[in-house]
């Protein structure tokens, strides 16, 4: 079965607000428990606990971030969601604002399957290191 752009557009608009509340657990729960997450063409994080995990180290260095969904492509059971990234990374406490993307293959309930995605880490880097 296929999913409409509307299954689509609630999943990524829920997503957004689970980035938003800042809980590795919330995030997790928008995948499969065998999911992967790939950022940048690292090595895939697998499985939902484990998404858990590194989200939850993600939210400590930045306390306050925010998530903004800046657009979202789909078709069928495949989706691009399109994002920015801002706050202030705990130990620098310098301002970053990032865009990046994830490509999402999406099951029928819908849950996330594979994450693929990935955003300009040198300037997330001079960010982190000298702010905006």
């Amino acid at each position: 079965m296929s999913l409409s752009p509307a299954d689509i557009a609630v999943l990524a608009r829920d997503y957004t607000a689970a980035w938003c509340s800042r809980s590795g657990e919330s995030v997790a729960s928008f995948f499969t428990a065998d999911a992967s997450s790939i950022v940048n063409g690292a090595e895939p994080t697998i499985g939902r606990g484990k998404i858990a995990e590194d989200m939850g180290a993600f939210f400590v260095e930045f306390p306050d971030l925010v998530l903004y969904m800046d657009d979202l492509r789909c078709g069928g059971n495949q989706a691009i969601y399109l994002w920015t990234l801002e706050g202030t990374h705990s130990e620098t406490g310098n301002r970053v604002r990032i865009p990046g993307w994830q490509n999402w293959l999406v099951s029928d309930e819908p849950l996330i399957v594979r994450a693929d995605g990935g955003f300009d880490a040198e300037e997330y880097a001079r960010q982190v290191a000298q702010g905006l």
